[in-house]
């Protein structure tokens, strides 16, 4: 699905953020090689279930110290975490990101409010409200989707981007710092995250000299 790129914010984290809280997986090249084995010596092949699995990649995710080889990693976790096991919900969210892309807003939260209700702990759906909340500005559904992304999956580093940069846009530089934390302990090889981890520490420190 086609990447969200409709924020009219000029905060700056948005790169970090189109980049993490659109969800929407690349698909990987044939000849890329795979960051992640998916199955123990002496397993067969798809012993395991999507929750091992995720829960794999994010294993992997968190011990990668390359940025590149990370990347590959996230994009392995996106992907897995946008699939919805339905053609109904996957449908949905294709028409949501179509009206997303031609800024037809109102016509992409309905898609989403649909997407929440028919599968409630399909995290992407609360995942990419948040994001379209984020966009037009209502901070508030956005950082209550995010919640329920949060209560979903805990490890979502997309989800935790945007609650860090609301709390930033809000002036709350301390909680924020707090939430770039958590995202580096699920993700602690993006760049741009210890970046703005350590532009508000420094920020930080100096409000307090």
């Amino acid at each position: 699905m086609p990447a969200m790129r409709v924020f009219a914010l000029s905060y700056i984290a948005l790169p970090i953020l189109l980049a993490l809280t659109a969800s929407a997986p690349h698909a990987a090249l044939a000849d890329e090689p795979n960051p992640v084995e998916k199955q123990s010596p002496g397993d067969s092949s798809g012993t395991l279930s999507p929750k091992q699995q995720l829960d794999n990649l994010f294993t992997a995710l968190k011990r990668q110290r390359d940025p590149d080889q990370a990347s590959l990693i996230a994009d392995q976790i996106n992907a897995q975490l946008g699939d919805s096991g339905s053609a109904t919900i996957n449908l949905l969210m294709q028409w949501a990101d179509k009206a997303i892309q031609d800024k037809r807003n109102a016509a992409a939260m309905d898609y989403l409010d649909q997407v929440i209700s028919l599968k409630p702990d399909y995290v992407e759906g609360w995942n990419r409200r948040a994001t379209l909340n984020f966009a037009i500005g209502d901070y508030r559904k956005s950082m209550e989707d995010i919640n329920q992304v949060l209560r979903i999956e805990p490890r979502h580093f997309g989800a935790l981007a945007g609650m860090a940069a609301i709390l930033t846009e809000s002036g709350n530089d301390a909680q924020a710092l707090r939430v770039w934390d958590r995202f580096l302990e699920v993700y602690p090889a993006n760049r741009s995250a210890q970046e703005e981890a350590a532009k508000l520490s420094e920020k930080i420190a100096g409000s307090r000299t």
